[in-house]
């Protein structure tokens, strides 16, 4: 039977019906909300413990004209921190993983960042696209490598998270087959083989929690850009 790496990023289903909704779900479920007691959770106050810094780390440079951004932003690195983490669970399906969902929290986002700065500062943004002191004859030839970096601003985001995931999905899923398949030919090896996995197991979770953080910040710099 051949074995087809790729059936893990396959969208999974029950009696016919896709439960890609559920796991887009299901991460918000786990969040710890307020107590009506005088005392909350210890749960709630880690959660809020990790909020405070996280927004602390990427607002530190945002003017305080964009500090409305920043629920809306620690709502989404909490999002994705969560997703991803569930997704290197054993028989789970790990949404980010999926280049359309990652490309949907992308476009409207960076797009958001743009009309803000076109709005607020029109001069100032388009001054980006032409460093100061730029030379006459290239002029045209700034304008137009400026403007496509623009605009691949969102697909690089999207990409990267997508391309880190899904990498690392496989690695450790090649991995696992190769321990068990010589577990035992070769019991020692395979020994050796589950010991390479759960290091990377390990990195894999740290590669989750940087890519969401590194997926958010970006954002956040882009919002430092246009306000």
């Amino acid at each position: 039977m051949s074995l087809n790496l790729f059936d893990q990023f396959a969208s999974p289903t029950l009696l016919g019906v896709p439960l890609f909704t559920l796991s887009l779900i299901f991460p918000a479920l786990l969040l710890s909300y307020p107590s009506t007691q005088l005392i909350n959770s210890r749960l709630f106050t880690a959660q809020s413990w990790l909020s405070a810094n996280l927004t602390k780390q990427l607002f530190s440079q945002v003017k305080p004209s964009g500090y409305k951004w920043a629920l809306l932003f620690i709502s989404l690195i909490i999002y994705l921190l969560f997703t991803n983490l569930l997704g290197l669970l054993p028989h789970t399906f790990t949404p980010t993983t999926q280049l359309s969902l990652n490309m949907s929290f992308a476009v409207p986002f960076w797009m958001a960042t743009v009309i803000l700065g076109m709005r607020n500062q029109p001069s100032k943004s388009l001054a980006h696209l032409l460093p100061e002191g730029t030379p006459t004859l290239l002029i045209p030839v700034l304008i137009l490598i400026e403007t496509i970096s623009l605009f691949i601003r969102p697909l690089a985001l999207g990409v990267r998270l997508t391309a880190n995931l899904t990498a690392g999905h496989l690695l450790i899923q090649l991995i696992a087959s190769a321990a068990f398949a010589l577990s035992s030919a070769a019991p020692l090896i395979s020994i050796i083989t589950t010991s390479v996995l759960l290091l990377l197991t390990v990195l894999e979770i740290a590669v989750a929690m940087i890519q969401a953080f590194v997926f958010v910040l970006l954002l956040t710099l882009y919002l430092q850009e246009n306000t």
